[in-house]
């Protein structure tokens, strides 16, 4: 998620927009005029007119100035590849090089906002995923020997194109080899197998075939963007709708998570307290095979179609009605159907929630909150909507309810959290802090902005900790960053991601002058955050005072791992008072954090649970020998049934026999989360103890002087 930094180059903006217009007065006049082309994969009038506008902001706003020509080019060219087929196991080098007439003039194209090269290719990708998915289908019918040495290389991304079709079906022979030895290894028997990959392969074809020109546009803008670096993307007018959602936590519908399952629309989850949970009509495993709108609409059968257009037909207005036909185990294939008044539903799964945890063999009680995202409902708040959604509201009150709950300090638990709103990372920084800076940022002009606490105040004067990890990034780095900076608490975990750019959303529809024009918006990279000691948190990301020794060993992760990533950079420290939060029991902190870990049994389960992750990421090759893969398969299992077993022993549970045992798993990942959660807690009620007893020495020598 991008972070939102709104009100950063309002003027540069509104300058765009006088510049833009004039452009596409003179530029978009014969596009009114053009005929809109009748094939349902060609770029569209909107995808032109979208592609002269982020042209425009592109060149004139984006932090790192780059501009369109051959080098560039030829970047665009060989990452849309990579995008269609990232393991090329679909295209030839055949098709490739009838497609290198493009790779020096996709920078000239794109200027002129003609995209036909980009559908072309897309047609042909789609052809050959087509063909590819036949030949699969057809080899279900062969009798593979898994008695002879063979291997099968899993990872391609770096690998040469298939000289041609007959390199390409050998390595899908392999492919669909190693599929029906998976599954022979699950005891299945070869009908079972026959029909499941049939399944998988159809379903995989039509959903490739279901693409629409909006889908395409959007891969190839994002191919040209993602050159720029890693961060500046295109959303189609879907995906910008979803984003909403996202960083408001609410949307507006029947309250249920979808998901695509072969040809259906399956009910993955009821949202508690939505219509469909409040309703009592439908649940998990559902398949919605009809959709109509209102008591009397019509019902449209959505078998086959894609989840996304599914999903725009059930959402709607709060107060409307939608109709749905749904059949599961229990009715058969004649189903029923069911009324649903839409309500608006709130994401709770994605609030900042709070837990307390009780320290052993004392009273002392830690609260931790945990905040998934940074989020704020941007048009509540732009209305004056007194009762707007926001992170650092939520915050505030868990925080209020935890003091009253007499705790001795609060973890903040951001693990896993890939930001989102700036203006939320600093505020919540403010519940921490009475005033001060909180995060400089440089834009595109080369200015550097102090971006301070909003307001003067202090929630939580108390012992403080936040707990991070490599999924940590960008709101999430600010608000560490400063809260280390300025020694208020201790930072916890692994080292963060490193996203250290700033975001800004921008609408396309402001900038079209055609009527009736459906455009997505561009989130654009223009300025980079520096710590307020003047560090960046780019690319490096923030390191913990403490560190968890669970992370994966490979520097090729977070930031790093991409190959246009912006570099680390300094700035000049701002002036701040710190808290001196007194870390001269540091070494002693850790020493007490290693001894414990060291006997406790659920990190010792993380750490092998990180070591089999980094040996699968390594892992290149697979044997297609069905014992040697037997034998690797059961030495696994074992292994893992082993070391889950020992943490389930730890905690005084029955063993388990079996992996794929459901019941007897259920709420274990919740589980596993909360090894780290502790263990922060217990350093944070250590670093509260070591400094009690060190004012306690200090307080005595003081009084033995006099």
């Amino acid at each position: 998620m991008g972070d939102n930094f709104k009100d950063m180059n309002e003027t540069m903006i509104k300058k765009m927009r006088i510049l833009v217009g004039l452009v596409l007065i003179v530029s978009c006049v014969c596009l009114a005029w053009a005929e809109i082309p009748s094939e349902p994969l060609e770029p569209s009038r909107d995808h032109r007119l979208s592609t002269r506008i982020i042209n425009k902001f592109v060149t004139k706003l984006h932090y790192r100035k780059s501009e369109l020509n051959d080098e560039k080019s030829a970047a665009i060219f060989d990452r849309y590849f990579d995008i269609l087929d990232p393991n090329r196991s679909v295209f030839t080098a055949t098709d490739i090089a009838y497609f290198e007439k493009y790779k020096t003039r996709l920078d000239d194209l794109l200027k002129d906002a003609k995209l036909d090269p980009a559908f072309e290719i897309f047609r042909l990708f789609q052809q050959r995923r087509k063909e590819r998915s036949d030949y699969a289908l057809g080899l279900l019918e062969n009798d593979f020997d898994f008695n002879k040495k063979d291997d099968y290389v899993i990872d391609r991304t770096k690998g040469p194109w298939p000289k041609n079709k007959d390199e390409l079906d050998a390595l899908w022979q392999q492919r669909v080899k190693n599929d029906i030895l998976n599954l022979r290894l699950d005891h299945k028997t070869s009908e079972e197998i026959k029909n499941k990959l049939s399944k998988r392969y159809k379903t995989v074809s039509r959903r490739f075939a279901q693409y629409n020109s909006e889908d395409i546009f959007q891969l190839f803008m994002n191919a040209y963007l993602h050159t720029l670096e890693p961060h500046t993307a295109y959303f189609s007018p879907r995906v910008s709708e979803n984003f909403k959602i996202d960083m408001s936590l609410s949307l507006e519908g029947i309250g249920a998570v979808l998901k695509g399952e072969d040809e259906y629309t399956v009910v993955q989850k009821i949202i508690p307290g939505g219509p469909a949970d409040l309703s009592g009509k439908i649940s998990a495993n559902d398949k919605i095979t009809g959709v109509a709108q209102g008591q009397d609409g019509e019902m449209v059968e959505v078998i086959g179609w894609r989840l996304d257009d599914v999903v725009d037909l059930i959402r709607g207005p709060k107060g409307t009605v939608v109709k749905l036909h749904l059949e599961n185990e229990k009715s058969g294939s004649s189903g029923k159907t069911i009324l649903i008044t839409r309500n608006k539903i709130k994401l709770e799964s994605q609030a900042a929630h709070k837990e307390l945890i009780d320290i052993p063999n004392t009273e002392h009680k830690i609260g931790v909150i945990t905040i998934p995202t940074f989020y704020l409902d941007f048009e509540a708040y732009e209305k004056g909507d007194k009762d707007y959604r926001s992170t650092t509201r939520d915050v505030a009150q868990l925080m209020r309810e935890l003091e009253k709950e007499n705790v001795e300090g609060i973890v903040i638990d951001l693990r896993g959290n890939g930001g989102g709103s700036l203006s939320e990372a600093i505020s919540l920084t403010g519940l921490f802090i009475t005033s001060g800076p909180v995060v400089q940022v440089k834009e595109t002009s080369g200015k550097l902005k102090l971006n301070n606490d909003p307001d003067n105040g202090i929630v939580y004067k108390g012992p403080l900790a936040i707990l991070v990890n490599g999924y940590s990034a960008s709101a999430s780095e600010i608000f560490a960053g400063a809260i280390q900076d300025y020694k208020r608490g201790i930072i916890i975990g692994e080292p963060t991601f490193g996203k250290g750019t700033v975001q800004t959303i921008i609408d396309l529809n402001r900038y079209a002058i055609l009527p009736g024009s459906k455009l997505g918006q561009l989130k654009i990279t223009m300025a980079q955050f520096f710590r307020i000691n003047g560090d960046s948190t780019q690319f490096r990301g923030v390191t913990p005072d403490i560190n968890f020794p669970v992370a994966s060993t490979t520097e090729e992760k977070g930031e790093r791992a991409y190959d246009n990533a912006l570099p680390w950079a300094a700035v000049k420290p701002a002036k701040f008072n710190s808290y001196n939060m007194d870390l001269t029991n540091l070494d002693l902190l850790i020493k007490k954090h290693k001894s414990r870990i060291a006997i406790n049994p659920g990190f010792q389960f993380l750490t092998k649970q990180a070591e089999n992750i980094e040996e699968a990421r390594n892992k290149k090759t697979i044997s297609l020998q069905e014992t040697v893969r037997k034998l690797e398969r059961e030495r696994n299992e074992k292994e893992q049934l082993t070391q889950l077993n020992h943490f389930r022993s730890s905690r005084g549970l029955d063993p388990i026999i079996d992996l794929d045992d459901d019941e007897a798993l259920e709420g274990e990942d919740k589980i596993i989360k909360s090894i780290m959660a502790r263990e922060a807690a217990f350093i944070l009620d250590d670093m509260i103890h070591l400094q009690k007893q060190n004012n306690a020495e200090k307080h005595l020598t003081q009084t033995t002087k006099f």
